[in-house]
């Protein structure tokens, strides 16, 4: 009689190979996915001192900061709260947090350059504005929040730094830092007295802002141009705006054995006129 070869060899590894997908579906096999957050606030806080006028980045530092910002909005997640502070020699809240994007990027639009920087005085003022956030009515607990800070000089005026970062660590929000500029920046100061006009340098003091990441548990960025700046927006953004949770894809491991399972009941009967 002729003999199937072959073919007796494929029906049985469709067969292995079922009873191989249903073994590792029984061990619950799971994969890393981004979700969502669904409550979290993030308090964006942006250095309007003068020295944001330099030219170093283009058109300059001021313009290419608000064009970004406002790419960050279409980055996070529309659930999560955002809220903005401003600050030069004092920091305000202009939007408390909020899930109203069209409000944040019009007052990001609206922001307005003045003298002095005061960083100290800025994360405490987010540190408020991160309280204003709205809850749900059964919600107790703190919703998980960030402060994003952008600058590209130093404390001149206000509370230190350092008092400010451990403040933000006692309360567990995080300060990501954006160190924006270059080591070559000026501007342009005109004595109102006298009309001279002199040159200012404006370098970057990346070191203090990274130390502020440090104490608070946040991430240290630096950024020498705008195209820097969208991607670190992008980074903060993906990281903020999602959670990495494991979700069990057992149902996948069974829907391939029983596909295997199926081809070699087919091959069985249709080469053997028998089932496995």
């Amino acid at each position: 009689p002729r003999q199937p070869g072959w073919r007796r060899h494929l029906q049985a590894v469709a067969l292995i190979l079922a009873l191989t997908f249903l073994v590792v579906a029984l061990a619950r096999p799971a994969r890393e996915e981004k979700v969502p957050r669904e409550r979290a606030t993030v308090v964006l806080a942006i250095d309007t001192s003068l020295s944001m006028e330099a030219t170093d980045v283009e058109p300059d530092r001021i313009r290419a900061a608000q064009a970004a910002a406002k790419e960050f909005l279409d980055v996070v997640p529309e659930k999560i709260n955002v809220g903005l502070v401003s600050f030069n020699g004092a920091a305000q809240v202009l939007v408390p947090p909020t899930t109203d994007r069209l409000a944040v990027a019009n007052a990001i639009d609206s922001l307005e350059l003045a003298e002095r920087t005061a960083i100290g005085e800025a994360i405490f003022t987010s540190l408020d504005a991160v309280k204003l956030a709205p809850k749900a009515e059964d919600e107790d607990e703190a919703v998980p929040a960030r402060i994003v800070l952008l600058s590209d000089g130093e404390t001149t005026v206000g509370r230190p730094n350092v008092l400010a970062a451990r403040e933000a660590a006692r309360q567990e929000v995080p300060v990501s830092t954006i160190a924006f500029g270059t080591p070559d920046g000026i501007i342009e100061i005109t004595d109102p007295a006298t009309g001279e006009t002199s040159i200012q340098p404006v370098a970057v003091d990346a070191a203090a802002l990274a130390e502020i990441a440090d104490i608070t548990g946040g991430t240290a960025f630096e950024a020498d141009t705008s195209e820097d700046l969208r991607e670190v927006y992008d980074d903060i953004g993906s990281s903020v705006g999602f959670v990495i949770e494991f979700r069990e894809i057992m149902a996948w491991f069974v829907g391939v054995a029983l596909l295997f399972l199926f081809a070699s009941s087919l091959m069985s009967l249709a080469w053997f006129s028998r089932l496995p």
